[in-house]
């Protein structure tokens, strides 16, 4: 008898000196565009967003001295598949240490793919207040957008196919740091 399985291949695209070298160079590409840290708050969109928004907030502070506010943003709630996943969806807790209003927010996500979390995470900011503007960060932008969203800042592209799928550890979930794209490969049994 005969079935499918399904093996999984994978590659490395990013290990820890490239994400480090991504989150630097993402620090000073915001600083520079904003001239400084005047009016900015950095927002992690939960879970790998927000360990990324604490790393560059610690280099842009290591650059200028100056600290700045950093927020973590939950976005279950504002989902548009909610309803997929459950009847009792886990929803994480939103620190937002400021008033946005006026500012200049910069949402941090781990790995851009539809665009769908980080609409969510625009209605979710909304309901904070009126910022003058939101610029989104992300470490990897892997395409396929289903929505008209652009990052601000990007760590890598990483073209993929919709096969693939982009794994990514940090050392403060996962005890690593790395990127890896996988693709699962249907096949027969013999």
């Amino acid at each position: 008898m005969q079935g499918l399985f399904f093996m999984s291949s994978s590659r490395k695209v990013l290990d820890e000196e490239g994400i480090h070298r991504a989150i630097v160079r993402m620090a000073h590409e915001i600083l520079e565009r904003n001239q400084g840290t005047s009016g900015l708050i950095l927002i992690g969109i939960r879970t790998r967003g927000v360990f990324l928004a604490k790393r560059l907030e610690a280099q842009i502070r290591a650059i200028e001295s100056v600290e700045v506010p950093l927020g973590v943003l939950d976005i279950t709630l504002y989902r548009d598949d909610i309803g997929e996943i459950g009847p009792r969806p886990l929803v994480g807790s939103t620190d937002i240490p400021c008033d946005i209003t006026g500012r200049i927010v910069v949402l941090i996500d781990d790995v851009l793919y539809t665009g769908r979390t980080i609409r969510a995470a625009l209605d979710a900011v909304i309901d904070f207040g009126r910022p003058k503007a939101i610029q989104l960060g992300v470490l990897i932008d892997r395409g396929h957008r289903e929505l008209p969203i652009k990052a601000d800042y990007i760590g890598k592209n990483i073209p993929t196919s919709r096969a693939e799928e982009v794994v990514l550890r940090l050392k403060e979930k996962d005890g690593t740091d790395e990127a890896v794209v996988t693709e699962k490969i249907a096949g027969g049994t013999p």
